[in-house]
């Protein structure tokens, strides 16, 4: 049963991968994202592209099943229908793209989503207005769930857009954390669904993935502690501090592959 849960891998790079999965679940339960995104960047450098592809789902699905719901149903309710342009977007994108997770030149989606979210998110910390005005929200609603879902079904990672939206709009501490879980299950479900599609999730790999949500979720519930005393002004800060940290690796990463 343990050789089946380590998927190929040998000890080291299986302890490796649940190091990795605590810390992507500390990280997400203080400022609400960034599990994709770490555990993405980590797994490219000791996994194969398939299983690094495939770990990440259910750790993804748990963490954002206990983050969508912290507050209970019916907030996690009135979040989906809030954001439901984005949440549309994203899922029918996610189902178009993913078939093409092996077709598109890794280095250029890295590149084409890490250099304008690493610039966003530098401009909001130096102090730029970029809030988006209330008559474009609709719009930019739905065009950042696409991109979002594009990049989702290739990559595992959604998240950044619906990042910028958040910042743009102003959305306070709890309702940016539950939406981020709401939108972000909700893809998850969309993300296995596509790669069991695909082939990438079958027994093997979704055996590891299940194995990565332990140390995951007890990260989550670690981070949740910091995130609560975490006041509003200092919480906007992380996450835009911690978005050109993302956007910088993304960018680190495509010319790492190239």
């Amino acid at each position: 049963m343990f050789e089946f849960l380590l998927a190929g891998l040998s000890i080291q790079a299986f302890e490796a991968a649940l190091a990795v999965s605590f810390l992507a679940g500390l990280v997400k339960g203080t400022v609400g994202f960034a599990m994709p995104m770490i555990l993405v960047s980590a797994f490219a450098i000791f996994l194969p592209p398939d299983l690094a592809l495939a770990g990440l789902i259910l750790p993804t699905l748990t963490t954002n099943l206990s983050q969508a719901f912290r507050q209970g149903v019916p907030a996690a309710r009135q979040t989906a229908f809030t954001y439901r342009r984005f949440l549309i977007g994203t899922v029918i994108c996610i189902a178009i793209s993913a078939p093409f997770s092996d077709a598109i030149p890794r280095d250029v989606y890295l590149l084409l989503i890490g250099v304008p979210i690493t610039a966003f998110a530098a401009l909001q910390l130096i102090g730029a207005d970029l809030s988006i005005k209330l008559q474009h929200q609709d719009r930019a609603e739905w065009g950042l769930g696409v991109i979002g879902g594009l990049y989702g079904g290739i990559s595992g990672i959604w998240g950044p857009p619906l990042l910028v939206f958040l910042l743009s709009t102003g959305a306070d501490k709890a309702e940016a954390i539950r939406a981020q879980g709401v939108v972000f299950l909700i893809g998850a479900v969309a993300f296995l669904g596509a790669h069991l599609g695909t082939g990438v999730a079958d027994s093997r790999t979704l055996a590891f993935s299940a194995a990565l949500s332990v140390p995951a979720l007890a990260g989550l519930f670690l981070g949740y502690a910091v995130q609560d005393r975490l006041d509003q002004q200092r919480f906007r800060r992380w996450t835009q501090g911690l978005l050109v940290v993302t956007g910088l690796n993304l960018v680190r990463l495509a010319f790492v592959d190239s």
